[in-house]
C-alpha cells in the first residue's frame, strides 16, 4: 500500500528518543510523521509502539543502515508492521559511512543489491525510500523507491534534487533547528551537531557541490555553514527557513530540533509552521 498522509512537517529524532506520549502530542501539534534516525536495528523495535499511540500519524526510518541491518530481517519487520498498520510505515534505507562501517564497499552497488533483496522479499517500491545526496543515488531513489531522503542539505540541494527526481517522486528534506535568538549560543548548539558530519566525506563532498568552500566545511564549520544547516532565531524566522525547502520542491520537511527540550521547540514552531504551510 502506498504511504499516504506524510503531510508537510514531521520530526526527526534518534529512534529511541520518541515515546508514545510524545507521538500523541506531536500528532496534536500537526507533525504528521516521526522520522527514526540513528540506524534502527533490523527488528525495528519501537515502530509499532509509536504507531499504536495515534490513529493516523506515520512513522518512517531515516535510515536503516544496509551494513548493519540485513535486508531479509528488515523485510520481515516491514511485513509485520504493515500487517498491523497498513500504509502507515515508510522504510527508509541508506548506505551509511565508510568511516564507520568496516564492511563498507562500493555503496551504490550495495544499495542496488539491498533493494533487489527487498524486492525478492516483497517490500513494495512505494513503501520504501532511499537516503540520497548525489545525482546517481537520487536517480536510484527515483527508479527503485518511493523517493529520496537527503540529510544535512540546503534548499539549493532540494531544488537540484527535485530536478533529478521529477515531479512524481517523494522528496523529504531534513533540517536542524535551535529555537534561540542568541546567535553565538545558537551557533555553538549547531556546531555540536553539524561538526560530527564534517568528518564524513560523503556529506563534505555534497556541501562542496552546493558551493561551500574548504574553509566552510573545515571543522568546526564556518558561521555561514552552520547558519544554513542549523537554523536558529525566532519561531517565525526558523519557519521561513524551513519552508524554503517546500518552495524549492520538497514534499515534506523532517525537522530535527537540537534543543534539550525538543518538545518545547516544536510547540513553539507549530503555530509558525502552520502559518507558513
Amino acid at each position: 500500500m502506498t504511504i499516504q498522509g506524510l503531510g508537510r512537517f514531521g520530526v526527526w529524532r534518534y529512534y529511541a528518543g520518541f515515546t508514545p506520549e510524545h507521538a500523541r502530542e506531536l500528532a496534536g501539534l500537526g507533525y504528521s510523521t516521526l522520522w527514526l534516525g540513528g540506524s534502527p536495528p533490523a527488528d525495528l523495535p519501537v515502530v509499532e509502539s509509536l504507531l499504536e499511540a495515534t490513529e493516523t500519524q506515520r512513522v518512517a526510518t531515516s535510515i536503516v543502515n544496509i551494513w548493519s541491518a540485513p535486508a531479509k530481517q528488515v523485510a520481515d519487520s516491514f511485513h509485520r508492521i504493515e500487517a498491523r498498520f497498513p500504509g502507515r510505515f515508510l522504510l527508509g534505507v541508506g548506505a551509511g559511512h565508510p568511516e564507520h562501517d568496516s564492511a563498507f564497499r562500493k555503496p551504490y552497488d550495495a544499495l542496488v543489491e539491498y533493494l533487489d533483496e527487498l524486492d525478492e522479499a516483497g517490500v513494495p517500491k512505494e513503501s520504501r525510500a532511499l537516503a540520497a545526496l548525489g545525482p546517481r543515488v537520487l536517480e536510484l531513489a527515483r527508479d527503485r523507491t518511493a523517493g529520496a531522503l537527503p540529510y544535512l542539505t540546503t534548499p539549493e540541494h532540494t531544488r537540484r534534487a527535485r530536478e533529478i527526481l521529477g515531479e512524481d517522486t517523494l522528496l523529504v528534506a531534513e533540517n536542524k533547528v535551535t529555537l534561540d535568538t542568541d546567535v553565538d549560543r545558537a551557533r555553538r548548539t549547531g556546531r555540536g551537531s553539524v561538526g560530527f558530519y564534517l568528518d564524513l566525506r560523503n556529506y563534505v563532498s555534497n556541501l562542496r557541490r552546493l558551493g561551500f568552500t574548504e574553509e566552510d566545511v573545515t571543522k568546526p564549520g564556518s558561521d555561514r555553514l552552520i547558519d544554513a544547516l542549523a537554523l536558529h532565531g525566532t519561531a517565525d524566522e526558523i519557519a521561513t527557513g524551513l519552508t524554503a525547502h517546500l518552495t524549492a520542491g520538497a514534499d515534506h520537511i523532517a525537522i530535527q530540533p537540537l534543543d534539550e527540550d525538543y518538545l518545547a521547540t516544536l510547540r513553539a514552531l507549530a503555530t509558525a509552521m502552520g502559518a507558513h504551510a
